[in-house]
């Protein structure tokens, strides 16, 4: 069952409400990929996540874009903070993906000051993003974090810059942090204001790996594993108009996440999230 679009932000798209997150391709061989791309078809998903930091993910994408590629919106990202290697390093991303073009170039993991102050300077990242634009290259350019300071940071950028999207966490233990929460959805008050697209991740966190304990997942974090819990999170997030899910970074937890998401999405009662909460034990993935 193919699950709902809508707008991702001004830029035209009818986006899926899960966006593919590639991370989960960095270390699979192509044959698990390809099973994969017949997953995301099969469920109507047509907005891939990706970025140069994601291992092979790029060359894993890339053969299918030579069958698929006005099917995607296809984004990819770039950490690195100075004009020139951006510059590059968006070309070596066209070529892994076998593309002549971005739908979207992200400046990927904008949280720290000194990088910050470095990458949206006059020879920084976002010059060399702006250039691709200019040159056809790149359709759109956003923002990414992770981490606690993410969405101050983010409000940061959006005055320096007309960003076209950001990404960022959210999710029922997100939106229980005061602060956390307060910067959040200041962003998103922006973004509302601005028409931009608002993309979430870590929507099945469920709390760091424990120490000695077995790292049976792709994901950096532990995640939710019972489909019952997935499909409460899924649904929290997803219930909340125009928010994206960048879905998980482990191509065996990909089948419930989309599952979850197909077909009605109807709001947990809040008694019933705060239940899901005590029962899987989430906790903090970034040390507050």
């Amino acid at each position: 069952m193919a699950m709902r679009t809508q707008p991702f932000g001004r830029t035209g798209h009818m986006s899926s409400a899960v966006i593919f997150g590639a991370a989960a391709l960095k270390a699979v061989d192509q044959a698990t990929a390809d099973r994969t791309l017949d997953l995301l078809l099969e469920y109507g998903v047509n907005h891939i996540d990706t970025a140069p930091g994601y291992g092979d993910s790029e060359l894993r994408i890339g053969p299918w874009m030579a069958r698929h590629r006005d099917e995607f919106f296809l984004a990819t990202k770039t950490r690195l903070r100075d004009y020139e290697s951006a510059r590059v390093e968006i070309r070596r991303s066209l070529e892994r993906l076998r593309t002549d073009r971005l739908d979207l170039l992200q400046l990927h993991a904008l949280i720290h000051p000194d990088e910050w102050e470095r990458a949206l300077g006059e020879d920084g990242a976002l010059r060399a993003a702006v250039e691709a634009r200019a040159e056809g290259l790149v359709r759109f350019i956003g923002v990414t974090g992770h981490g606690w300071n993410v969405a101050a940071m983010h409000k940061r950028s959006l005055e320096r810059f007309d960003f076209d999207s950001v990404l960022l966490p959210w999710n029922w233990f997100c939106a229980a942090h005061p602060v956390y929460a307060g910067d959040f959805k200041a962003v998103l008050e922006t973004a509302q204001a601005r028409n931009l697209a608002v993309q979430t991740i870590k929507a099945i966190a469920r709390g760091p790996w424990a120490a000695g304990q077995t790292r049976d997942r792709a994901t950096w974090y532990q995640p939710l594993e019972d489909p019952d819990d997935i499909t409460e999170a899924v649904h929290w997030l997803l219930a909340q108009p125009g928010l994206f899910l960048n879905s998980v970074g482990d191509v065996g937890l990909l089948p419930a996440v989309l599952a979850a998401a197909a077909g009605d999405i109807e709001a947990p009662d809040p008694a019933v999230m705060a239940a899901h909460a005590e029962r899987a034990g989430l906790a903090s993935i970034f040390g507050i």
